[in-house]
């Protein structure tokens, strides 16, 4: 089969924030969602009764809104976008007593309790899945990154899962699952790789061999369109982007903003370098896979498989010693140094994980004391 790969100016971007609707009282997660979604679109009567809103759209689950940005230049255009998509939401769910949370799980709400939106595709996916489906009570960021050729998809993919581990550790903020800790910095890493063509991505040779793939997951019906190919990194041919989809969900717009740049970046330094005739090197899956569980179960704390050698870092170290410095004259170019720097500032705090690990160990390890405090966090910015 073809599969197209559309015209992309180069390193701009496009930024997807899961948000969880709570309870304002309780930090129990609420259904609401297409309340919300109908309120906002009563003020765009331009749309459709079919139409989704332009920058706020549906999601799995009813407690679940995802901000969306148009297609961005510069990290701080997607952040002032997706400020003014929290501004509308909240504009609708603060009369309602409903606010905005968001981690890579809900600490304490019983997953299989959740109901699922009212679309085929939703209800296709729970059918075939079962038990694994009705647990996926998971919130992500994703970053999409324009490619200005289809040939730097796949060797740009093989450079980000390089990286795996740094965007793991980093978002990490899914320790609790159902009310229990369950000892990873990310539940949600390991979860979400149970659905079908989830989880890591294979790594193939050429946009033929890829094509082949797709055509294979086709005929057997795996999937029926190629988007339920859901990666944790994968091309996206109808936007000419590479979509970055490791991450839990962040707690603030500061940090969203640090992992978008960390993206931007990185790829840019990728399509850079394929231009210039380097190769981008990759490492042997068994390793690949290693460093994923390695920072879904320690986080920061994740010592990380740098090559196909075997050499190993703190994974903190590596971020602080080798990536960021190196970065810093492509983050200056793309305009995004500030973001590129909010990285050391959440080395320093602490990923979402070890937050919710201290504000539940302060308050006798009631867990709507963590769901409470992310939602002031998500208010606050700090």
């Amino acid at each position: 089969m073809n599969i197209d790969f559309a015209s992309s100016a180069r390193s701009t971007l496009g930024v997807e924030w899961e948000l969880a609707l709570v309870d304002r009282r309780t930090g129990d997660l609420v259904s609401v969602a297409p309340n919300v979604l109908q309120d906002l679109k009563s003020n765009h009567p331009e749309l459709k009764d079919d139409d989704e809103h332009p920058h706020v759209k549906q999601e799995l689950l009813l407690n679940t809104v995802e901000l969306v940005t148009g297609i961005c230049s510069t990290v701080e255009q997607a952040k002032d976008e997706l400020a003014a998509g929290l501004e509308s939401v909240r504009a609708v769910t603060d009369p309602m007593g409903v606010e905005l949370f968001c981690a890579g799980s809900h600490p304490f709400a019983a997953p299989r309790s959740q109901p699922v939106t009212d679309k085929e595709r939703y209800a296709k996916l729970i059918d075939r899945t079962q038990w694994w489906g009705q647990q996926m009570v998971i919130y992500g960021v994703h970053v999409h990154v324009g490619l200005d050729h289809r040939d730097k998809a796949l060797p740009v993919l093989d450079g980000l899962i390089n990286y795996f581990p740094h965007f793991q550790a980093l978002s990490a903020s899914s320790p609790y699952w159902g009310g229990e800790d369950t000892g990873y910095a990310s539940q949600r890493a390991l979860m979400f790789q149970q659905l079908p063509t989830a989880g890591l991505p294979f790594q193939f040779p050429s946009w033929a061999a890829y094509e082949d793939y797709v055509q294979d997951m086709l005929t057997t019906g795996v999937i029926d369109v190629v988007s339920e190919i859901r990666w944790d990194v994968r091309p996206v041919g109808r936007l000419g982007t590479i979509e970055m989809r490791i991450c839990d969900g962040l707690a603030t717009l500061e940090e969203v903003g640090a992992i978008a740049a960390l993206t931007q970046c990185l790829v840019e330094e990728f399509s850079t370098g394929l231009d210039e005739g380097w190769a981008i090197p990759t490492m042997p899956p068994w390793h690949v896979q290693e460093n994923k569980w390695r920072a879904a179960r320690y986080g920061l704390d994740a010592i990380v498989i740098l090559d196909a050698a075997g050499r190993e870092m703190p994974v903190t170290d590596h971020l602080r010693q080798h990536v960021l410095n190196r970065l810093e004259p492509v983050a200056k170019r793309l305009g995004c140094s500030k973001e590129l720097a909010d990285i050391e500032g959440i080395i320093q705090r602490g990923a979402g994980y070890q937050r919710q690990r201290r504000i539940a160990a302060e308050n006798d390890d009631d867990l709507r004391a963590v769901v409470l405090d992310g939602i002031q966090l998500l208010r606050s910015g700090y």
